[in-house]
């Protein structure tokens, strides 16, 4: 009996409530624990949970009620589902800011007043202003802090509840330990002053508690704000699609809603417009700006029987197009769909903070405990200054700069990639690119246009040329190799006839064969048998950069075709940009030496190979790996689908309209070279900054830490530093979105 194998699904949802790793570390946990499911991935910067699980044993609603009995809210989508509009957890975003925002500015309007008059009533001189009394003064304090926890501040101790019924900690934990610790001292003082031996006229800690709690609601209002931020460019995507469009049906134009469009619609495009989704052009020209879906500033002219994608903008010309894919279809939003599979997925450097992220609550704990006992115990220090030593240490700590340290940075660089034409498949492949140190490049259609047209015949004296080429386009006409098309057009443009040919076979690497009026025909590599004056022609059209197809009739050689193409704009300087970087350039191609030769010395890439079959190209590049280089391909992702499999990164140039966009490590939507250059940089600068952020959260923590173990550092200090910490991380992964990568 045959087991069926099932491909497990990919499913993503928002998820509430999460602060720091180590709520990252919880929600993964409850949700790895459920029969099904594969693997599981937890982004603090997106507040998303995306996993590969078997649906027919766990279903959405099933993980949700796991993540709920952790303490946090999973979002299910809507019944309709989601596409490219509706992707994306904004509404909740905007509402978080909002009461965020309320929260602080209420705490802070507090909090000032307690401060100030607290700090008054300790000098002298300042005293005599205050009409109150220390007892009637400590008494407003206590009605105005106990507002401030339990309203504005009740978000910590709610949060850090619900973890403790679940046996775990975070940094709401930290947060309200601290500041209930202060508290409750302060208003035992205050009620049973006698309790722990105090007078009225001594100091509290009611302006320790509202400053942490507003300091701390600060920099999580900014940190909101800067992690919206990063996800402006997904955002600027979603926006790229208009709302209304102008169909025409029987004659008649009348606008609808975009999201009712079909496939098949006819619809109208005005100067200024944007095209609402993807199609081919079926009458009207146009220029179109592609800048938000390839990166290239340079508008592209379109014509009849030309490619629009959605999203893009019309500057000139008036055209119908034919809709050929509608909502979650289209090349934007599967453009969406990359960069947010992207944004939400974990580098390998995220590793170890993961690792430290699921202690460290507990360690801190721990310290601020064995902190206070040798202080009160040991030491012999009163017990509100252990207490204050104690607060500190819980406060200092912060497990949410190290949360966001590679998230942030990962969101902000792919983000910044996919304003450049630069999708990345995921966090490990824009990891991995940094370590690129050879780059192979196919020839055909990456290092050149893949538009090659022809330019000589020569033909046997006993064989008539238009016969040759007749006979040789009537079996490349069956095939989509670019050469194939340049042969069947050249054809077609002298008027000659294409005639049916009967089996038809393509040998990759090699050429094609078919029957055509009753004689075998084979065109594609020349033999090394061809007759004297054809190996020279052969040998010299090769080595001015033109590939030669040879025509054999029936087993005889019959002519030679010769076809150039043209190399793409700009490929000497990224080749050398390339080599600036200390980086090897190689190219691999089907082609002969002599053409391969020409072409590499042209583009000014260093090494070659020539006469590959697709096998051989990936035999080439694990031979490489095998020497030590990491090695990147660049090519079409279909004739070269091995070597790209072979690569540490693949990147596919095209127009993101090809299965590459799905498949390749790295997509480069323009079908520019330049990307690669590109796509390193950028992979070199995120990981630059990931380095950084990780650096700053390890040594905050453990330099902050210990000062504040030692009794040398102020709470209230502690809290601004710890806010201050998550906020500085976030500016810096900011960066990226303004990065030069040229």
């Amino acid at each position: 009996m045959n087991a069926e194998i099932k491909t497990p699904t990919t499913l993503s949802f928002p998820v509430e409530g999460m602060t720091c790793a180590s709520c990252v570390a919880r929600v993964e946990k409850v949700i790895k624990k459920l029969d099904g499911v594969e693997s599981v991935s937890v982004n603090l910067a997106t507040e998303k949970v995306t996993l590969k699980a078997d649906t027919s044993m766990v279903s959405p609603e099933k993980i949700a009620e796991a993540v709920e009995g952790a303490g946090y809210k999973l979002l299910l989508p809507e019944p309709e589902g989601s596409s490219a509009e509706n992707s994306g957890n904004a509404p909740a975003e905007n509402s978080h800011l909002k009461k965020t925002a309320r929260e602080f500015y209420i705490s802070a309007a507090i909090s000032l007043p307690v401060m100030l008059l607290s700090m008054g009533m300790m000098i002298e001189g300042v005293q005599e202003y205050i009409p109150l009394g220390f007892e009637q003064m400590n008494m407003i304090f206590l009605l105005l802090t106990t507002y401030v926890i339990l309203v504005p501040g009740s978000r910590f101790l709610t949060a850090a509840v619900k973890a403790a019924r679940h046996l775990t900690a975070d940094m709401n934990t930290l947060v309200a330990v601290g500041t209930w610790s202060a508290y409750i001292y302060s208003a035992v003082g205050v009620i049973f002053p006698e309790w722990l031996g105090l007078h009225h006229a001594e100091h509290l800690y009611f302006d320790t508690t509202v400053v942490i709690i507003t300091l701390i609601l600060m920099g999580k209002l900014l940190e909101a704000r800067a992690k919206k931020r990063t996800g402006d460019a997904i955002r600027k995507l979603m926006g790229l699609q208009p709302d209304k469009a102008i169909v025409i049906e029987e004659g008649e134009e009348r606008e609808v809603p975009v999201k009712s469009l079909v496939t098949g619609d006819v619809i109208r495009i005005r100067p200024g417009e944007r095209i609402p989704v993807d199609g081919i052009i079926e009458s009207g020209s146009a220029s179109v700006d592609e800048s938000m879906i390839t990166g290239e500033s340079i508008p592209v002219d379109k014509t009849p029987g030309e490619n629009v994608s959605g999203g893009t903008v019309n500057l000139t010309g008036s055209f119908t197009f034919r809709a050929t894919a509608v909502g979650s279809d289209t090349v934007i939003a599967r453009i969406i769909r990359l960069v947010e599979d992207a944004q939400g997925s974990k580098a390998p450097i995220q590793a170890l903070a993961d690792k430290i992220a699921a202690v460290f609550v507990p360690v801190v704990i721990s310290i601020a405990l064995i902190s206070f006992m040798v202080w009160y115990f040991i030491l012999g220090v009163p017990f509100s200054d252990a207490l204050i030593y104690f607060i500190a240490v819980l406060i200092i700590a912060c497990p949410c700069a190290m949360g966001l340290a590679t998230p942030t940075a990962i969101m902000a660089g792919t983000g910044r990639g996919a304003q450049q034409g630069i999708l990345i498949k995921n966090a490990e492949s824009l990891e991995r690119a940094h370590k690129v140190t050879a780059v192979v490049f196919d020839k055909t259609g990456t290092v050149t246009e893949g538009k090659p047209s022809v330019t000589d015949i020569y033909t046997h004296d006993s064989f008539e040329e238009t016969e040759v080429l007749r006979l040789a386009a009537s079996v490349e006409n069956l095939s989509e190799h670019p050469l194939s098309r340049a042969v069947t057009a050249y054809a077609q443009s002298r008027g000659l006839t294409i005639l049916p040919a009967e089996n038809f076979r393509s040998v990759t690497g090699e050429g094609v064969y078919g029957m055509v009026n009753g004689k075998e025909i084979y065109a594609g590599k020349p033999s090394t048998s061809l007759q004297e004056k054809a190996a020279g022609l052969e040998q010299q059209w090769s080595s001015e950069g033109k590939t030669v197809i040879a025509v054999y009739i029936n087993g005889v050689s019959a002519g030679l075709i010769a076809a150039a193409d043209t190399m793409k704009p700009h490929i000497p300087e990224v080749i050398a940009s390339l080599h600036h970087r200390g980086i090897k350039t190689i190219m691999m191609t089907g082609d002969n030496r002599h053409t391969a030769e020409a072409i590499a010395a042209k583009a000014g890439i260093q090494q070659f190979f020539s006469g590959m079959k697709p096998e051989e190209k990936a035999l080439q590049i694990k031979n490489l790996q095998e020497q030590g280089e990491t090695v990147a391909m660049a090519g079409d992702g279909i004739n070269d689908a091995p070597a790209l499999a072979q690569a540490d990164v693949s990147i596919a140039l095209g127009t993101g309209t090809d299965i590459a966009m799905e498949t390749a490590d790295i997509t480069l939507t323009g079908g520019n070279l330049g990307g690669v250059y590109k796509a390193i940089v950028l992979s070199d600068k995120t990981i630059r900054t990931i380095r950084q952020n990780l650096f700053w959260a390890y040594i905050y923590n453990t330099i902050g830490i210990p000062v504040a173990a030692l009794g040398l550092l102020n709470p209230m200090f502690a809290a601004f530093a710890m806010a201050m910490s998550s906020v500085s991380v976030i500016s810096n992964s900011l960066r990226l979105r303004k990065a030069e990568l040229s």
